[in-house]
């Protein structure tokens, strides 16, 4: 008589059980969304209407109703044993991150249920699960993929929380970047959301998406506010508004007398070394628009006369000519004392880095705009004399450019052998530029590793500084100036040059430094523009001819 009352009771609760769980599925294939918040049983996942990550379609949210969040919500285990009390799905979604309470619910022998109501002492009956990550998807078990986490996996992109130890950053602010179609109100209702205060916003062009520039006010960290962000359907990506300096390594001095119509070979050695006269027989980098991204260019410069097609200043603060930036378009096009690398190129010159002494910083935000306004303006060539930590945005940007059929090159920096490598230069689509001395020997600063494609002098250069004037100044800088000017010519030669074939003739025509082959010093070697200029590729070469991975 006992084994039949329990045996009853067992298929009792089994009956109640299976019940309850047909319900529970029935709601889930009849969901519906709604423009309001709905009350759930803790565990029982809903999938709120959120930003659509492609459209301008916004949050929904009943006027004055605050978001809360359920106890444990997305947690692998409540505080006690694995009980299962909370709704953990089926399929693919394995659980959804409701709430999984410490073992309440019933359990009979081969029968586990979790009872309707059974929540744990003290746990409200009702809660507002507001995940908007999960959002436009629909309920488990309708065949759907697997939704993203997070911005950063919704992209397949790597997530934009900068590096535990990373100090090169705007410490309050951050970047982020949406649809194009998104609505004002949207934006409005994310910056809400996220305690964050707006400072601007550009649409861009080579992403194709708009960025916001959003000032962080309550003390919480970059790292926290990219995280959040990045777990919100409307943002596409988040970053640090990270910071960059221009590869100069002191505080340039007066360049010594010179003869009036010359500063003279001897103060020139890179021209010798560079065999950039004998190029100039045969290209002078005419009809060829070299950007240069960098600090304030004094356009008035004899050397520069003429030289300046059009220019940008993305700073909101009074221009103000800079010694490096107006250094950096002399080693480029200068032609009077100095003789430039491509003396007929046209430059566009980009005003990013705000001065502070000799050197100035620029920011993420800057920089892009920079970047996008060269490639808007039909840059063949892109100069970025300046380093910093790896940016997953400018990384994006620099991609697009090279895909446009841009060339660009950067500074490998002058944080000596023992430093990470820097970027831009470290990016897979940039040519990385170490710097020489007059004995081709490698310039103690520079940086190095596998990246580094070139080698150009950067030691003790004649420069022009603004105002007429002229110093003497090493630095990484200087190096890829002179290979931009080098890259001018060969367009000019050969207009049809992509990115990859422009790096493969640079190497193949390398003068060779430091062990055989190519190396972490050198890449392939001291540039050569007389051979970069007048060679003609191998076949096997030009058909192999691929961006530099």
């Amino acid at each position: 008589m006992r084994k039949v009352i329990v045996l009853s009771f067992a298929a009792l609760f089994a009956t109640i059980s299976i019940a309850w769980a047909q319900q529970r599925d029935d709601r889930y294939r009849n969901f519906k969304p709604s423009s309001t918040k709905q009350a759930v049983t803790p565990g029982v996942k809903r999938y709120t209407p959120s930003v659509n990550r492609y459209t301008s379609a916004t949050v929904r949210q009943t006027p004055g109703v605050a978001r809360q969040a359920t106890p444990n919500a997305g947690s692998p285990r409540g505080p006690g044993n694995n009980g299962g009390g909370g709704y953990r799905g089926s399929g693919h979604y394995g659980g959804g991150g409701g709430w999984r309470g410490p073992g309440y619910g019933g359990f009979v022998p081969g029968v586990i249920m979790g009872l309707p109501g059974a929540f744990p002492p003290g746990a409200p009956s009702t809660n507002v699960v507001d995940d908007p990550d999960y959002g436009n998807y629909p309920p488990p078990g309708a065949g759907q993929p697997h939704p993203p986490r997070n911005a950063a996996s919704r992209n397949n992109r790597p997530s934009g929380v900068p590096p535990a130890n990373e100090t090169r950053m705007v410490p309050d602010e951050v970047v982020i970047e949406v649809p194009n179609t998104i609505s004002p109100q949207a934006v409005t209702a994310l910056e809400r959301r996220h305690r964050l205060a707006r400072i601007e916003s550009q649409t861009f062009q080579l992403s194709g998406t708009t960025l916001f520039r959003w000032r962080i006010p309550d003390r919480r960290s970059v790292a926290a506010v990219v995280r959040a962000l990045e777990n919100d359907g409307a943002v596409m990506t988040a970053q640090p508004n990270y910071l960059f300096t221009l590869s100069q390594t002191s505080e340039p001095q007066p360049a010594a007398t010179a003869p009036q119509d010359s500063l003279g070979a001897q103060l020139q050695y890179f021209v010798g070394k560079l065999r950039l006269t004998e190029a100039h027989g045969v290209a002078t980098g005419g009809n060829v628009t070299v950007a240069v991204i960098d600090s304030g260019i004094d356009g008035n410069h004899p050397e520069l006369a003429g030289t300046i097609a059009d220019s940008y200043d993305v700073l909101n603060t009074p221009f103000a000519p800079h010694a490096h930036g107006t250094a950096i378009a002399a080693l480029i096009a200068g032609h009077l004392k100095l003789e430039g690398a491509a003396p007929a190129a046209r430059l566009l010159a980009i005003r990013a880095f705000d001065p502070n002494g000799a050197s100035a910083q620029a920011t993420t935000f800057s920089i892009l705009k920079g970047l996008d306004w060269a490639a808007a303006h039909n840059a063949r060539v892109i100069n970025m004399s300046f380093a910093g930590p790896a940016d997953p945005a400018i990384h994006r940007a620099l991609d697009v450019a090279s895909r446009k059929g841009i060339v660009l090159i950067a500074a490998a920096g002058n944080d000596g052998p023992q430093s990470p490598p820097l970027y831009p230069a470290a990016e897979p689509n940039v040519i990385a530029v170490s710097a020489t001395d007059s004995n081709d020997g490698l310039f103690a600063q520079s940086n190095i590793g596998r990246h580094i494609a070139i080698a150009a002098p950067g030691v003790d250069i004649v420069v022009a500084s603004p105002d007429g004037h002229y110093q003497v100044s090493s630095g990484t800088s200087y190096s890829a100036a002179e290979i931009s000017g080098i890259v001018a010519l060969m367009i000019e030669r050969r207009p049809e040059l992509t990115p990859a074939l422009v790096l493969r003739a640079l190497q193949a025509t390398a003068k060779d430094l430091g062990p055989v082959g190519r190396d972490d010093q050198f890449g392939a070697g001291l540039a050569d523009a007389y051979r970069a200029v007048t060679e003609e590729l191998p076949a096997a070469k030009v058909s192999a001819a691929t961006p530099r991975r």
